[in-house]
């Protein structure tokens, strides 16, 4: 039986097509109307900018030669405001020297259509286009999912309440500090917010237990950075963090866990994870004790710097940029 009358419509896909002639833009229009699109037209690049910004657009094609922001420009804000959402943009354009394609390719265009263009092929472009925005869209909804269950974890325990939350900042901080790329800040975002979502797999008993842990219990425990190594493996935009759940425990002497990796073997953003996971767990309240002042948790870690649990040039970076953010507060 045919529905007339559905409560949920399919949502039409958006384009927005900017072009500074305005039967260019008629035509765009009716070729996408045709192919089951809504559209958006804009006349130059500072009205295109508008609509992007307010209204819900899935792919831009653009033209290039436009007087004011022309399409280059226009493409880099557009990649620019999307952030990390993908929302692919086409050019079009008569130009077909190397050099403008390459300046295309480095404001983050996604394909071209040469002008004259054929109206089947720009149509086949965008619905390809579209099938790997919606890949792109149902990971970043299932990195949200793992994401938001790793906050809800913590959120149940008034002792490690914030923790995650508070390592991922702290060590992206520290990773400025050592000036390491831009793309392992965003790694060891990632990787400070789930470290610890394998708890989820462990009995509470034993994570609430206010005495010393049997040897199977600390077994139990150990368990989780396996777990959550697993929870996160599905998630391609989770590949690079992947090591670092998995390794954050691991000793400098290789007496740390699940691999005894020791040294440099240890993948140095696991290294960074580890010293800024045990400052937090010293400084916060646990169920089996009171949290520390930060000072002397600073002072314990320079005076155990070469006991063999980090790595101890990080330590000393730690140190220094922990002192620096306490003297400034002062």
């Amino acid at each position: 039986m045919m529905m007339e009358n559905s409560v949920i419509a399919k949502r039409l896909p958006s384009v927005l097509v900017v072009d500074d002639i305005e039967t260019n833009l008629e035509l765009l229009e009716t070729i996408f109307q045709k192919a089951g699109f809504r559209v958006y037209k804009a006349l130059n690049g500072e009205s295109a900018l508008e609509i992007f910004k307010k209204d819900n657009i899935d792919i831009a094609v653009v033209d290039v030669m436009m007087p004011g922001i022309n399409g280059f420009q226009l493409c880099s804000m557009l990649k620019s405001i999307s952030g990390k959402k993908y929302v692919p943009v086409i050019l079009l354009t008569a130009l077909t020297d190397k050099k403008s394609r390459i300046t295309g390719l480095e404001c983050g265009a996604d394909d071209f259509i040469s002008k004259p263009f054929d109206s089947t092929e720009l149509v086949t472009k965008i619905m390809s286009l579209l099938k790997l925005k919606a890949l792109y869209d149902e990971l970043e909804h299932s990195e949200n999912i793992i994401l938001t269950l790793a906050i809800a974890l913590e959120a149940r325990d008034p002792y490690t309440k914030g923790h995650s939350t508070r390592v991922s900042e702290l060590s992206t901080r520290f990773a400025s500090y050592l000036r390491i790329s831009p793309e392992e800040h965003e790694v060891l975002r990632k990787a400070g917010l789930l470290h610890d979502v394998g708890k989820i797999g462990i009995n509470e008993g034993i994570l609430h237990k206010k005495g010393k842990l049997t040897k199977d219990e600390m077994e139990e425990v150990k368990r989780h950075v396996l777990i959550g190594e697993e929870i996160c493996r599905p998630l391609h935009s989770m590949k690079d963090a992947l090591p670092v759940i998995r390794h954050h425990h691991e000793r400098w002497d290789g007496r740390g866990f699940p691999d005894g990796l020791s040294s440099r073997d240890i993948p140095l953003i696991a290294r960074i994870l580890s010293v800024v996971d045990a400052y937090d767990a010293m400084v916060s309240v646990r169920p089996y004790r009171d949290g520390l002042p930060p000072s002397r948790v600073l002072e314990i870690m320079n005076e155990e710097r070469l006991s063999g649990q980090w790595d101890p040039e990080l330590v000393l970076e730690f140190l220094s940029m922990m002192w620096e953010i306490i003297r400034s507060k002062d």
